[in-house]
């Protein structure tokens, strides 16, 4: 079993920029960091979440109190498409990470210790302290922007200082997140003889394009800002999914502009997520930020015939529903805790705010991935 890199503890400070404090334990990177502090509700898949693009720029909170029992895979194993065979993407993405506690791991695919994988991607860590009183602040305030400290066991920064570091920072919705996380060139995933489809990528879980290859679908993943061929390398594009990312969708103003081209829009797409908003926007639609986000993998979706699912999700944003009148869009879905819209559809177009995709979390909503593959096969071009 491998040994946590840091056998010393070393001081770690949680603020918040309402002025709330915790001083507990750090570990992995000696930094500090200023972030949106979230929380997640999922008692497994610390991998994934961590390297979800999604929580670019933010500081993520666990609720399951121990954390790294199960250690870390080999981040350098790559499917055989490329692609990171058990994480999300190819490195950590939050800004820090806080946990109750955490542990030295034992399982037969670990090869590091989750202290040693947070110190080589240069991420820092705060544990010992009270997760779930920290977690209750947020659920009653509202997501806050927060300082992560970890310096050496007699470090404790003075609140004057943080709340300086705080008020220096950009506003989590003014920060450009995506160009961060987005693929820089176009990359083909091919299934031979199999129709073509483009992810336009504003930070793409590895996942959602493992399941449109395992649906007989090819894949060409564009950068977020890139126009959508008609023909790709000889080949006609016969799809379009956009998916998941972080930060505010009303930034992403290219995407959506190329969203309502007429050529474009012509195409069977499928929106998850973050691209659940961007086609709401692209349509007429409006979008605002949640006080709390929907962040786990135990959140209910209800459709209009009586099914409720279980999906994974990660937003702070959601699609105000009236404003969806007079365009082509209708609501699909929703979620009964707090009646927010979940799907919408439209003329050869569905799209999930949740994750059909899982990893970590259920799979209940994968059809959503077999409801876009019959769109393709059924409207392929000649």
């Amino acid at each position: 079993m491998a040994a946590d890199r840091h056998d010393a503890d070393r001081g770690g400070t949680v603020f918040l920029e309402d002025g709330t404090r915790f001083d507990g334990r750090g570990f992995g990177a000696t930094a500090s960091k200023v972030g949106e502090v979230v929380f997640t509700t999922g008692m497994v898949g610390y991998p994934e979440s961590l390297t979800d693009p999604s929580y670019r720029g933010q500081i993520l909170t666990f609720t399951y109190p121990l954390l790294g029992n199960y250690g870390v895979p080999d981040p350098r194993a790559r499917d055989g498409h490329g692609l990171p065979e058990y994480l999300e993407s190819p490195g950590v993405q939050v800004r820090g990470m806080i946990a109750r506690d955490s542990t030295r791991p034992n399982h037969w695919q670990s090869r590091r210790t989750l202290e040693e994988w947070l110190t080589d991607e240069g991420i820092p860590g705060v544990a010992g302290i009270d997760t779930r009183r920290l977690t209750e602040h947020l659920r009653s305030r509202g997501v806050l922007r927060g300082v992560i400290d970890v310096g050496p066991a007699d470090h404790r920064p003075s609140t004057e200082e943080l709340e300086r570091r705080v008020r220096a920072a950009p506003q989590y919705g003014d920060e450009d997140l995506v160009p961060e996380v987005a693929v820089r060139a176009p990359v083909l995933y091919d299934v031979p003889g199999a129709p073509l489809v483009a992810l336009l990528d504003c930070g793409i879980k590895a996942s959602i394009v493992r399941a449109l290859l395992a649906r007989g679908l090819s894949v060409v993943r564009l950068p977020f800002d890139h126009e959508v061929p008609d023909r790709w390398e000889g080949r006609p594009v016969e799809g379009l999914l956009i998916g998941n990312g972080p930060g505010d969708p009303g930034r992403l103003t290219t995407t959506i502009e190329e969203l309502r081209r007429p050529t474009t829009r012509t195409l069977p797409t499928l929106g998850i997520c973050l691209g659940h908003q961007l086609i709401a926007l692209a349509r007429g639609g409006t979008t605002f930020k949640l006080k709390y986000g929907h962040r786990g993998q135990n959140k209910t979706v209800t459709f209009p015939d009586g099914r409720a699912m279980i999906v994974s999700e990660n937003h702070g944003f959601a699609v105000d529903p009236a404003s969806l009148k007079g365009t082509d869009l209708d609501p699909w879905a929703s979620n009964p805790d707090d009646a927010t819209l979940e799907g919408i559809r439209g003329p050869g177009l569905l799209a999930l705010q949740g994750h059909p995709e899982g990893h970590p979390g259920p799979q209940e909503a994968g059809f959503v991935f077999d409801e876009f593959r019959d769109l393709v096969r059924r409207g392929r071009r000649t």
